[in-house]
């Protein structure tokens, strides 16, 4: 009997320390039930004429967007200057688009357009290739979109910037850019990226800075060649559902900065990524400035051709991922000059890192 009774009190201490280290030891009291699978149809060719744009999408056949993104092939020679983003958005069934009145315009969305656009020159190599970011949590199971909308750039050298803000008391996942009309070729969107809705940030002028957490709003860049009254940029922001409590729930800002590109005719790619306890990727962006993003008001980059031609979830090296993947942790920037130089250019990317606490 009395061994008996001298067991019991080891178990039960046992237990307790067990019980205690769990409390104790980060990572152990709970696990983040984000998931995050990428799905890409592969490339579709276009534009195939001057001053149009092709429409591609990927879907979530499970889950729900927390972002997307695209990649452009662009051919090589002087016609490469030709093709640029035009979007990289939400849509509620893989065609339509959020263009009309702003604020909430969308639930629980699944799509995700990968829209490229042409200038004046075009070539048998371009394509596009649109990626969703399928997103699943045991807290976050349902999403909204969020979208504001500028009239302009309506001169050349001139920004249209944008800002959507989540509404009170949830988070953002992530966010995308639109430019209309597609016959304005030297009209593209130059930056989609996380911000906040505060002072220190310029209400959006301002991008979050690597290892800010829980921005709470998206803003979009547009940037004009030329003229035309009628052009519109727009902001997406998607965000989590009402009335799921968040507070627990952490997403972190991975940001990178790099010079260029400079010369004429030629690109420059910038990868960052979410490691450690950072989270899983959820979403991410991409900008050609004049630099110093997150520390200044946004400002165009050297010359009124520069573009985008990637925003999209990658390796450590910057190549795409492939469809299906579920361990994408990096986010790639591709950026591109016109057919003169660009000093002061800057490219950026940003990635959005999300730990739901569960």
């Amino acid at each position: 009997m009395r061994k008996m009774l001298l067991r019991r009190p080891a178990a039960g201490k046992a237990l307790v320390v067990s019980a205690l280290l769990a409390l104790a030891v980060p990572g152990i009291a709970y696990a983040n039930t984000v998931g995050v699978t990428v799905k890409t149809p592969g490339a579709t060719a276009g534009p195939g004429s001057a001053f149009s744009e092709i429409s591609t999408h990927a879907a979530c056949s499970s889950g729900l967007i927390s972002g997307g993104g695209i990649n452009q092939a662009i051919g090589t020679g002087t016609s490469s200057n030709g093709n640029k983003i035009n979007g990289t958005s939400p849509s509620p069934d893989g065609s339509t688009e959020y263009t009309g009145s702003t604020g909430v315009v969308g639930t629980d969305v699944a799509h995700w357009l990968g829209i490229g656009g042409s200038g004046g020159a075009v070539n048998a190599s371009f394509s596009s290739t649109p990626y969703a970011l399928c997103f699943t949590s045991n807290l976050i199971n349902h999403t909204q979109v969020v979208m504001n909308k500028v009239a302009g750039p309506t001169t050349s050298g001139t920004v249209g910037l944008v800002t959507a803000s989540c509404p009170a008391n949830t988070r953002l996942i992530g966010g995308g850019a639109r430019i209309t009309p597609a016959s304005v070729g030297s009209l593209k969107p130059i930056a989609s990226f996380p911000t906040f809705n505060d002072s220190a940030h310029g209400f959006g002028q301002k991008a979050a800075a690597d290892g800010e957490n829980n921005p709470d709003s998206w803003t979009a860049v547009g940037w004009n060649g030329g003229g035309n009254s009628n052009n519109t940029t727009y902001a997406y922001a998607i965000c989590s559902g009402n009335n799921i409590d968040v507070s627990g729930a952490t997403v972190k800002v991975r940001h990178g900065e790099v010079s260029g590109p400079t010369a004429a005719t030629s690109g420059q790619t910038v990868t960052v990524g979410c490691t450690g306890n950072d989270g899983k990727l959820v979403s991410g962006g991409a900008a050609i400035s004049g630099g110093n993003v997150t520390t200044t008001d946004f400002t165009g980059p050297g010359s009124v051709g520069d573009h985008l031609n990637g925003s999209y979830p990658s390796n450590s090296g910057g190549t795409p991922v492939s469809d299906g993947t579920t361990t994408a942790a990096y986010w790639t920037a591709v950026t591109h000059t016109g057919g003169v130089s660009s000093p002061g250019t800057y490219s950026d990317a940003w990635a959005l890192c999300a730990d739901d606490g569960v």
